[in-house]
Parts: structure tokens; C-alpha cells; sequence
């Protein structure tokens, strides 16, 4: 491309822009509230997926075992399960392990100490902390202890079994089904503001085209080709896209800062603030491309359908 007719399509684009500054003013603002509804929606994404991850990291099964059981009959039963297709891990803590977590948890109640330095043993058992690669597959997994216990009878090394229940997976897996359906409304939401976008942008600039219509005539004259035509209004709707873009990061800096806490402290830890300083490359590739996208699709059409090139 020729730099000279670049730079002629550049400050033309940018002539229209400054001087129809009305609707310069009105297509930013509509693009405005399109970009800020799809940061929105890439924040609420990462918010609440993170919350059903730190939902079912905590899902798990635990095996309590009696006290004094052999090693070797944990270890055993810890190799069945690590061979089960369902498991994903199997932690083992010693009864030693348990014994030190709880003097760590109630390091500052001395009344609970003292009760159990009067024992003169250690009360508790080994523990087995089972993963499932799935949430469905928790039951099974818990069937199957159920059954080594049951077979045992008297003699199982198995105290307790606490494991997520039908009644937690049920919810969680309709919390999934919220975040699933929350995305899709998301989208569909995205969407419609684009077409509106798209279609207010596009109104713009046939009134942007419609004022230059002289102007236009005379190019045709003259002999201009259609790229010459075409690309200043494109440069100009594509401003639109990139003034829009910046208004909205810019936007984005202070209302994160402010919900960074309250995000933090009730939605995962995940701190909005800091995820958005830590993958501001990626919102500002989203945000501004999609504004100068849209800019650019609008204003392609709108000299599409009324220059008649």
C-alpha cells in the first residue's frame, strides 16, 4: 500500500471523526455500554468459576481409622483405592499427622490441651483423604468403602466414613448448571448489544456519508477508487471502537479496586483488582479489539449499503 494514500485515509478518517463530533459522541457512548456489559461478563466468569472450583476442591471422601490399626491393612486398602478408575488421589495422614494438626488448631485452647495431655496417648487414627475425578463419582467411591467395612464386620480397621453426599453433589452440580446458564445469558446478552451497537453505529455513519455525499461525488469524479472512498470511514468507525475501548478499562480500574475486597473474601479469593492488573494484556485485546471490531464491521456496512460502490 502506498504510505502517502495511507496516510491521506488516515487524516480523512480522522477529519470525520473530529467534525461530526455529535455522533462521534453518541456511537462511543452505545459502544461504551457494550464493552463495559462484555468485561462485566468476563469478570463474572472467572468470579463464579472460580468459586465452583474452590467448591469442589473441597469435595473429597474421608476415611477415619480405628485406633492403633496396622499400616500395613491402610497401606493395603490405600493401593485398592488408588486402583479404583474414580480416584483421582489418595492422601494418607498418620495418626501422628492428626494428632499434630489438632494441637495446631487449638494451639491457643489450653483447657482442650491439657484434656488431652491427661490421656497420656494419642486418641486419634490414621486418615485417608480421597479425590474423585469427577463430583458423580464420590458414591461409588463411598460404596466401595461401605462394602470393605461391612465385609470386615468386627474386625474393620474403618471407623468412620464422611464423604460428599448425594444431597452436596446435587447442589453443586446445580451450581454448575447456574454458571452454565448465567454464560449463556451472558452471551446471548453480548449479543443483542452488539447488534444495537452495530446498528446505532451504523446510522452514524450513513449520516457521517450522507453530509459528505458531495464530497464523495466529486472523488468519483475525479477517479478515486473505492478503497480511497471506503477506508476514512472505516478509520472513523474504528475510533469509535478504540475511544470506546479505553473509556472502558479505564472505567474498569476503579469499580475493580473497589469490589477487590468483597470478591476476595466471598467469591473463591479470587481479588477482581488483581486479576484484572495480572491479565490487563488480555482485557485490553478483548475490550479494545472488540470495540475496534464492531467499529469497523459498522462503518464497512454503512458504505456498503448507501456509497453504492
Amino acid at each position: 500500500m502506498d504510505w502517502v494514500l495511507l496516510k491521506r485515509v488516515l487524516r480523512a478518517g480522522l477529519l470525520d471523526f473530529s467534525r461530526n463530533a455529535f455522533v462521534s459522541v453518541a456511537s462511543i457512548l452505545v459502544m461504551t455500554v457494550t464493552l463495559v456489559v462484555v468485561g462485566t461478563t468476563i469478570f463474572a466468569g472467572v468470579i463464579l468459576n472460580s468459586a465452583l472450583i474452590e467448591l469442589r476442591d473441597k469435595a473429597d471422601v474421608n476415611v477415619y481409622f480405628t485406633v492403633g490399626a496396622p499400616e500395613d491393612q491402610i497401606m493395603a486398602l490405600q493401593a485398592q483405592l488408588q486402583a479404583l478408575p474414580e480416584v483421582a488421589s489418595v492422601g494418607y495422614l498418620s495418626a501422628q499427622d492428626v494428632l499434630t494438626q489438632f494441637e495446631a488448631a487449638h494451639q491457643n485452647d489450653q483447657l482442650t490441651l491439657n484434656a488431652l495431655n491427661e490421656l497420656g496417648q494419642n486418641p486419634f487414627g490414621a486418615v485417608l483423604n480421597i479425590k474423585a475425578h469427577q463430583i458423580s463419582q464420590y458414591d461409588a467411591i463411598a460404596k466401595f468403602l461401605q462394602g470393605q467395612q461391612a465385609a470386615a464386620g468386627q474386625n474393620s480397621i474403618i471407623d468412620k466414613i464422611n464423604y460428599f453426599d448425594e444431597q452436596h453433589q446435587t447442589a453443586l452440580v446445580r451450581l454448575e448448571g447456574i454458571i452454565t446458564s448465567a454464560g449463556y445469558l451472558g452471551t446471548a446478552v453480548i449479543a443483542i448489544l452488539i447488534f444495537m451497537t452495530v446498528a446505532i453505529a451504523f446510522t452514524t455513519l450513513r449520516l457521517a456519508i450522507y453530509s459528505s455525499r458531495e464530497e464523495i461525488q466529486v472523488m468519483r469524479l475525479v477517479g478515486a477508487g473505492a478503497f480511497y472512498i471506503r477506508a476514512p470511514f472505516m478509520v472513523e468507525g474504528m475510533l469509535y471502537g478504540l475511544v470506546a475501548g479505553v473509556i472502558t478499562l479505564l472505567l474498569f480500574y476503579p469499580l475493580s479496586y473497589a469490589l477487590g475486597a468483597a470478591t476476595t473474601n466471598f467469591f473463591g479469593g479470587v481479588n477482581v483488582f488483581s486479576y484484572y492488573l495480572g491479565h490487563f494484556p488480555l482485557f485490553f485485546l478483548a475490550i479494545v479489539g472488540t470495540g475496534v471490531v464492531l467499529g469497523a464491521i459498522a462503518s464497512f456496512l454503512a458504505v456498503r449499503r448507501y456509497l453504492r460502490i
